[in-house]
């Protein structure tokens, strides 16, 4: 079970500041819900968690399990359990969706002592496993065989995304705007499997403008409303209604961690 804590964290790019004091706890088993508008630091929340070399932390800290993870790169924090699922997926021709995966996974299950996933001898063994949880988030097995990312739709790519989630069991899943330029049928089906692959053991942080995915979550614990840098207002299920209702200039007179 893990707990993240992000304590007054501040990260620039150069000399400008975009966080500005974030604070946020999220505990084993919760769905967490980040809204706000365009140019708050949403994205640039999720890139820092996951060590963009872009971004600097100027001051504050990111702790997991109360162990700060600030000295760690990108692929020691995936290897502590991280997960980043991006609002962009990258195109990567040549290296097969299959592959891609069980490298992922056979690097993860080394990396995490103590940790519950299966270790597959063989690749039919992997396969196997794959096609169990491809069909979780409405991916056909053709997928497997194909380049990472390459001719997917929009949804696809997102599904795809949620699938390596599903695979690769981490314990605190970033999602950056999964609902991103999807139509309503795509982003009732990214929400769905989201719902199916979460667990009660891991965390989920979603990243979104609008309120549509969430509704169709089977559970949301709580949603924050970030802007200017930071977290001004947190809620139940019932903020996010609001904010979809009324917008965010309500919630940002109200400075409120």
């Amino acid at each position: 079970m893990a707990i993240l804590e992000i304590k007054d964290l501040h990260v620039s790019i150069g000399d400008k500041e975009i966080l500005k004091g974030v604070n946020l706890k999220t505990g084993p088993g919760e769905v967490h819900a980040i809204m706000g508008p365009n140019g708050s630091g949403k994205s640039t929340l999720a890139y820092t968690l996951l060590a963009h070399p872009k971004y600097q932390v100027t001051k504050g800290d990111i702790l997991l399990n109360g162990e700060s993870i600030l000295g760690l790169t990108a692929d020691q924090r995936a290897k502590k359990g991280l997960f980043l699922a991006f609002q962009y997926p990258t195109e990567v021709s040549g290296v097969g969706f299959s592959h891609f995966l069980r490298t992922a996974y056979n690097s993860l299950s080394k990396a995490m002592d103590g940790d519950d996933r299966e270790v597959f001898i063989t690749v039919r063994e992997f396969q196997k496993y794959l096609k169990e949880n491809i069909a979780k988030v409405g991916l056909r097995e053709e997928f497997l065989s194909r380049y990472l990312n390459e001719g997917f739709s929009g949804g696809e790519k997102k599904r795809a995304e949620v699938l390596q989630m599903a695979v690769l069991k981490p314990k605190i899943s970033i999602l950056d705007e999964p609902d991103s330029g999807l139509d309503i049928d795509a982003v009732q089906s990214v929400a769905q499997a989201i719902s199916k692959v979460s667990t009660k053991d891991a965390t989920v942080i979603i990243i979104t403008h609008y309120a549509r995915i969430l509704n169709f979550l089977d559970k949301l614990d709580f949603v924050h409303v970030f802007a200017q840098g930071k977290v001004l207002q947190t809620g139940d299920a019932s903020l996010a209604q609001k904010l979809e209702a009324e917008g965010y200039e309500w919630a940002l007179e109200k400075e409120v961690q």
